[in-house]
Protein backbone atom coordinates (compact mmCIF):
# COMPACT_ATOMS: atom_id res chain seq x y z
CA UNK A 1 0.00 0.00 0.00
CA UNK A 2 1.07 3.04 -0.91
CA UNK A 3 1.32 7.08 0.75
CA UNK A 4 -0.39 9.68 -1.72
CA UNK A 5 -0.67 13.32 -1.71
CA UNK A 6 -4.37 15.16 -3.16
CA UNK A 7 -2.89 17.75 -4.56
CA UNK A 8 -5.94 19.87 -4.17
CA UNK A 9 -5.08 20.68 -0.71
CA UNK A 10 -1.78 22.52 -1.95
CA UNK A 11 -3.12 25.17 -4.05
CA UNK A 12 -1.24 27.74 -3.81
CA UNK A 13 2.10 25.38 -4.58
CA UNK A 14 2.76 25.68 -8.49
CA UNK A 15 3.20 21.94 -9.81
CA UNK A 16 6.87 21.82 -9.50
CA UNK A 17 6.51 22.78 -6.05
CA UNK A 18 3.76 20.43 -5.16
CA UNK A 19 5.85 17.60 -6.31
CA UNK A 20 9.45 18.91 -4.64
CA UNK A 21 7.62 18.80 -1.50
CA UNK A 22 5.81 15.78 -1.89
CA UNK A 23 9.02 14.56 -3.14
CA UNK A 24 10.99 15.87 0.30
CA UNK A 25 8.83 13.83 2.38
CA UNK A 26 9.05 10.86 0.44
CA UNK A 27 5.09 10.66 -0.38
CA UNK A 28 4.93 8.12 -3.35
CA UNK A 29 1.94 9.04 -5.46
CA UNK A 30 -0.03 12.12 -6.30
CA UNK A 31 -3.26 12.65 -7.36
CA UNK A 32 -4.33 15.34 -9.48
CA UNK A 33 -7.30 17.40 -10.05
CA UNK A 34 -9.20 18.30 -12.96
CA UNK A 35 -12.89 18.74 -11.70
CA UNK A 36 -15.27 21.68 -10.76
CA UNK A 37 -15.32 21.39 -7.27
CA UNK A 38 -11.41 22.65 -6.06
CA UNK A 39 -9.94 25.72 -6.33
CA UNK A 40 -10.43 27.91 -9.58
CA UNK A 41 -8.30 28.53 -11.49
CA UNK A 42 -7.02 24.68 -11.64
CA UNK A 43 -2.93 24.88 -10.31
CA UNK A 44 -1.51 21.79 -11.26
CA UNK A 45 -3.27 19.89 -14.54
CA UNK A 46 -5.11 22.07 -17.11
CA UNK A 47 -6.96 19.87 -18.51
CA UNK A 48 -7.48 20.42 -22.31
CA UNK A 49 -3.68 21.85 -23.13
CA UNK A 50 -2.90 18.13 -21.84
CA UNK A 51 -6.00 16.51 -23.81
CA UNK A 52 -4.62 17.70 -26.89
CA UNK A 53 -0.70 18.43 -26.54
CA UNK A 54 1.46 14.93 -26.45
CA UNK A 55 4.59 17.27 -25.43
CA UNK A 56 3.30 18.48 -22.66
CA UNK A 57 1.89 15.12 -21.65
CA UNK A 58 5.73 13.98 -21.83
CA UNK A 59 6.30 16.89 -20.01
CA UNK A 60 4.40 15.79 -17.33
CA UNK A 61 5.70 12.12 -16.79
CA UNK A 62 8.95 13.62 -16.89
CA UNK A 63 8.73 16.07 -13.87
CA UNK A 64 6.78 13.19 -11.66
CA UNK A 65 9.58 10.61 -12.43
CA UNK A 66 12.06 13.54 -12.31
CA UNK A 67 10.82 13.33 -8.94
CA UNK A 68 9.74 9.78 -8.06
CA UNK A 69 6.52 9.95 -8.08
CA UNK A 70 3.65 7.85 -9.71
CA UNK A 71 0.29 9.63 -10.36
CA UNK A 72 -2.13 7.08 -8.56
CA UNK A 73 -5.24 9.21 -10.16
CA UNK A 74 -6.88 11.91 -11.85
CA UNK A 75 -9.49 13.51 -9.83
CA UNK A 76 -12.87 14.81 -11.52
CA UNK A 77 -14.45 15.90 -8.34
CA UNK A 78 -18.04 18.01 -9.48
CA UNK A 79 -22.04 17.59 -9.47
CA UNK A 80 -22.63 15.87 -12.98
CA UNK A 81 -25.61 15.66 -12.31
CA UNK A 82 -25.97 19.50 -10.95
CA UNK A 83 -30.03 20.82 -12.24
CA UNK A 84 -28.72 23.42 -13.37
CA UNK A 85 -27.85 22.65 -17.12
CA UNK A 86 -24.62 24.79 -17.61
CA UNK A 87 -23.09 23.30 -14.45
CA UNK A 88 -24.12 20.08 -15.39
CA UNK A 89 -22.40 20.28 -19.27
CA UNK A 90 -19.13 21.25 -17.54
CA UNK A 91 -18.68 18.59 -14.44
CA UNK A 92 -19.73 15.96 -17.34
CA UNK A 93 -16.99 17.60 -19.81
CA UNK A 94 -14.56 17.38 -16.79
CA UNK A 95 -15.53 13.83 -16.10
CA UNK A 96 -14.81 12.75 -19.12
CA UNK A 97 -12.02 14.52 -20.14
CA UNK A 98 -10.39 13.09 -16.87
CA UNK A 99 -11.10 9.86 -18.37
CA UNK A 100 -9.32 10.41 -21.62
CA UNK A 101 -6.33 11.85 -20.00
CA UNK A 102 -6.09 9.17 -18.02
CA UNK A 103 -6.09 6.58 -21.03
CA UNK A 104 -3.31 8.69 -22.40
CA UNK A 105 -0.93 9.08 -19.29
CA UNK A 106 -2.06 5.40 -18.61
CA UNK A 107 -3.49 5.91 -15.54
CA UNK A 108 -6.18 3.36 -14.10
CA UNK A 109 -8.23 5.07 -11.56
CA UNK A 110 -10.54 8.70 -12.32
CA UNK A 111 -11.79 9.60 -8.53
CA UNK A 112 -15.54 11.55 -8.42
CA UNK A 113 -18.88 11.50 -7.38
CA UNK A 114 -22.56 10.35 -8.06
CA UNK A 115 -23.67 13.34 -8.41
CA UNK A 116 -26.71 15.44 -6.68
CA UNK A 117 -30.10 15.95 -9.17
CA UNK A 118 -32.19 18.65 -7.96
CA UNK A 119 -36.31 17.96 -7.61
CA UNK A 120 -39.36 17.06 -9.61
CA UNK A 121 -40.26 20.78 -10.38
CA UNK A 122 -36.45 21.42 -11.45
CA UNK A 123 -34.71 24.13 -10.12
CA UNK A 124 -30.81 25.28 -9.98
CA UNK A 125 -30.18 23.61 -6.37
CA UNK A 126 -29.03 19.82 -6.01
CA UNK A 127 -31.11 18.21 -3.56
CA UNK A 128 -29.81 15.80 -1.07
CA UNK A 129 -32.90 13.39 -0.69
CA UNK A 130 -32.84 11.11 2.65
CA UNK A 131 -35.74 12.12 4.08
CA UNK A 132 -38.12 9.86 3.51
CA UNK A 133 -40.05 10.29 6.58
CA UNK A 134 -40.79 13.92 5.59
CA UNK A 135 -44.25 14.00 3.41
CA UNK A 136 -42.56 16.60 1.01
CA UNK A 137 -39.75 14.06 0.19
CA UNK A 138 -40.84 10.89 0.41
CA UNK A 139 -39.83 8.97 -2.69
CA UNK A 140 -37.76 12.04 -4.33
CA UNK A 141 -34.48 9.54 -3.67
CA UNK A 142 -35.90 6.86 -5.68
CA UNK A 143 -37.39 9.10 -8.63
CA UNK A 144 -34.05 10.99 -8.37
CA UNK A 145 -32.26 7.60 -9.19
CA UNK A 146 -34.48 6.28 -11.61
CA UNK A 147 -34.44 9.75 -14.09
CA UNK A 148 -31.04 10.79 -13.24
CA UNK A 149 -28.95 8.89 -11.30
CA UNK A 150 -28.98 5.43 -13.55
CA UNK A 151 -29.11 6.27 -16.89
CA UNK A 152 -26.35 8.94 -16.73
CA UNK A 153 -24.08 6.14 -14.85
CA UNK A 154 -25.53 2.97 -16.89
CA UNK A 155 -24.17 4.70 -20.35
CA UNK A 156 -20.47 6.35 -18.66
CA UNK A 157 -19.70 2.81 -17.19
CA UNK A 158 -20.66 1.09 -21.10
CA UNK A 159 -18.73 4.69 -22.57
CA UNK A 160 -15.90 3.78 -20.45
CA UNK A 161 -15.26 0.54 -20.92
CA UNK A 162 -15.56 1.06 -24.81
CA UNK A 163 -13.10 3.87 -24.73
CA UNK A 164 -10.57 3.42 -22.01
CA UNK A 165 -11.44 -0.46 -21.07
CA UNK A 166 -8.21 0.10 -18.19
CA UNK A 167 -9.87 2.75 -16.11
CA UNK A 168 -11.96 2.62 -13.49
CA UNK A 169 -13.98 5.52 -11.84
CA UNK A 170 -13.76 5.31 -8.44
CA UNK A 171 -16.86 6.74 -6.96
CA UNK A 172 -16.57 8.76 -3.20
CA UNK A 173 -19.02 7.82 -0.91
CA UNK A 174 -20.36 11.23 -0.12
CA UNK A 175 -23.25 12.19 2.23
CA UNK A 176 -24.60 15.12 0.17
CA UNK A 177 -24.68 13.09 -2.98
CA UNK A 178 -27.22 10.25 -4.10
CA UNK A 179 -24.50 7.53 -3.93
CA UNK A 180 -22.95 7.40 -0.11
CA UNK A 181 -23.47 4.44 1.44
CA UNK A 182 -22.89 0.87 0.74
CA UNK A 183 -26.90 0.23 0.18
CA UNK A 184 -27.04 3.67 -2.64
CA UNK A 185 -23.33 1.99 -4.30
CA UNK A 186 -25.44 -1.51 -4.54
CA UNK A 187 -28.23 -0.15 -6.24
CA UNK A 188 -25.88 1.41 -8.98
CA UNK A 189 -23.93 -1.41 -9.34
CA UNK A 190 -26.88 -3.65 -10.30
CA UNK A 191 -26.90 -1.35 -13.61
CA UNK A 192 -22.99 -0.57 -14.39
CA UNK A 193 -20.16 -2.68 -15.39
CA UNK A 194 -17.05 -3.15 -12.76
CA UNK A 195 -15.27 0.19 -14.34
CA UNK A 196 -17.68 1.75 -11.81
CA UNK A 197 -15.41 1.26 -8.32
CA UNK A 198 -15.16 3.12 -4.97
CA UNK A 199 -13.04 5.54 -3.86
CA UNK A 200 -12.91 4.69 -0.01
CA UNK A 201 -12.29 7.78 2.08
CA UNK A 202 -13.46 6.92 6.16
CA UNK A 203 -14.46 10.40 7.12
CA UNK A 204 -17.72 10.72 5.67
CA UNK A 205 -18.80 7.55 7.11
CA UNK A 206 -17.60 8.14 11.04
CA UNK A 207 -19.45 11.32 10.93
CA UNK A 208 -22.61 9.71 10.25
CA UNK A 209 -22.21 6.96 12.40
CA UNK A 210 -21.21 4.37 10.07
CA UNK A 211 -18.13 1.96 10.74
CA UNK A 212 -15.38 2.24 7.64
CA UNK A 213 -14.59 -1.21 8.50
CA UNK A 214 -17.96 -2.72 7.82
CA UNK A 215 -18.25 -0.55 4.64
CA UNK A 216 -15.12 -1.91 3.28
CA UNK A 217 -16.20 -5.51 4.10
CA UNK A 218 -19.51 -5.03 2.66
CA UNK A 219 -17.75 -3.30 -0.64
CA UNK A 220 -14.52 -5.77 -0.85
CA UNK A 221 -13.72 -6.44 -4.34
CA UNK A 222 -15.08 -3.12 -5.57
CA UNK A 223 -12.46 -0.49 -3.61
CA UNK A 224 -10.18 1.28 -6.22
CA UNK A 225 -8.70 3.99 -4.45
CA UNK A 226 -8.68 5.32 -1.19
CA UNK A 227 -8.43 8.75 0.34
CA UNK A 228 -6.60 9.61 4.18
CA UNK A 229 -8.45 11.88 5.85
CA UNK A 230 -10.02 11.37 9.76
CA UNK A 231 -12.92 13.00 11.29
CA UNK A 232 -12.77 14.82 14.84
CA UNK A 233 -16.50 14.34 16.76
CA UNK A 234 -17.11 16.06 19.95
CA UNK A 235 -19.78 14.60 21.92
CA UNK A 236 -20.48 17.78 24.07
CA UNK A 237 -21.96 19.38 20.83
CA UNK A 238 -23.22 16.40 19.05
CA UNK A 239 -25.62 15.95 22.56
CA UNK A 240 -27.04 19.61 21.57
CA UNK A 241 -27.21 19.67 17.88
CA UNK A 242 -26.35 15.92 16.74
CA UNK A 243 -24.54 15.42 13.77
CA UNK A 244 -26.49 17.13 11.29
CA UNK A 245 -24.69 20.37 11.60
CA UNK A 246 -25.85 22.29 9.30
CA UNK A 247 -23.22 25.36 10.55
CA UNK A 248 -21.05 26.58 7.31
CA UNK A 249 -18.05 26.89 7.53
CA UNK A 250 -17.22 24.61 9.74
CA UNK A 251 -15.15 25.25 12.72
CA UNK A 252 -13.25 23.55 15.30
CA UNK A 253 -14.49 25.77 18.12
CA UNK A 254 -18.42 25.44 17.26
CA UNK A 255 -19.05 22.34 14.62
CA UNK A 256 -20.32 19.12 15.78
CA UNK A 257 -17.53 17.70 13.84
CA UNK A 258 -14.91 18.59 11.67
CA UNK A 259 -12.35 17.15 8.92
CA UNK A 260 -9.22 16.38 10.22
CA UNK A 261 -5.55 14.84 9.56
CA UNK A 262 -4.84 11.03 9.64
CA UNK A 263 -4.74 10.10 13.66
CA UNK A 264 -6.78 13.26 15.06
CA UNK A 265 -9.82 12.33 14.86
CA UNK A 266 -9.46 8.55 15.81
CA UNK A 267 -6.71 6.73 17.22
CA UNK A 268 -3.51 4.53 15.93
CA UNK A 269 -5.12 1.40 16.19
CA UNK A 270 -8.27 2.47 14.92
CA UNK A 271 -6.49 3.73 11.77
CA UNK A 272 -4.65 0.19 11.18
CA UNK A 273 -7.99 -1.93 11.66
CA UNK A 274 -8.89 0.65 8.75
CA UNK A 275 -6.09 -0.69 7.07
CA UNK A 276 -6.02 -3.97 7.83
CA UNK A 277 -9.57 -4.30 6.29
CA UNK A 278 -8.80 -2.67 2.94
CA UNK A 279 -5.79 -5.24 2.73
CA UNK A 280 -8.37 -8.11 3.82
CA UNK A 281 -11.03 -6.55 1.14
CA UNK A 282 -7.94 -6.99 -1.88
CA UNK A 283 -7.20 -3.25 -2.04
CA UNK A 284 -3.26 -2.81 -2.13
CA UNK A 285 -3.28 0.25 -3.85
CA UNK A 286 -2.38 4.38 -2.45
CA UNK A 287 -4.27 6.22 -0.15
CA UNK A 288 -4.23 9.87 -0.81
CA UNK A 289 -4.24 12.65 1.78
CA UNK A 290 -6.44 15.06 1.29
CA UNK A 291 -6.46 17.87 3.54
CA UNK A 292 -9.67 19.22 4.48
CA UNK A 293 -9.00 20.39 8.40
CA UNK A 294 -10.46 23.91 9.30
CA UNK A 295 -8.15 25.01 12.18
CA UNK A 296 -5.11 23.47 10.51
CA UNK A 297 -2.48 25.11 7.59
CA UNK A 298 -2.48 23.18 4.87
CA UNK A 299 1.26 21.74 4.61
CA UNK A 300 0.97 21.40 8.82
CA UNK A 301 -2.69 19.13 8.26
CA UNK A 302 -1.07 16.87 5.36
CA UNK A 303 2.53 16.38 7.09
CA UNK A 304 0.54 15.03 10.23
CA UNK A 305 -1.50 12.81 8.15
CA UNK A 306 1.53 11.58 6.42
CA UNK A 307 3.14 10.69 9.91
CA UNK A 308 -0.44 8.81 10.85
CA UNK A 309 -1.30 6.79 7.72
CA UNK A 310 2.50 5.66 8.45
CA UNK A 311 1.95 4.63 11.95
CA UNK A 312 -1.49 2.94 10.82
CA UNK A 313 0.83 1.09 8.17
CA UNK A 314 3.50 0.36 10.05
CA UNK A 315 0.84 -1.07 12.69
Amino acid sequence: MRVGVYSDGLPHLSRAELLGWCAEREVDDVELGVGTWGPKPRPHLDLGVLLRDGAERDRLRSELADHGLGLSAINAAGNVLHPAPTERAEAQARLRGAVDLARLLDVDRVVTMAGCPGERAGGSTGIFAVWSTVADDEGLWEWQFEREVAPFWRELSREVARDAPAVQICLELHAGLAVYNPATYARLRELTGPNIGINLDPSHFWWQGIDPVAVIEAVAGRIGHAHGKDTTIYPERVRVNGLLDHAYPPSAEASSWHFSPVGDGHDDATWAGVIAALRAAGFDGTVSIEHEDPALPAEESIERSIAGLRRALAR
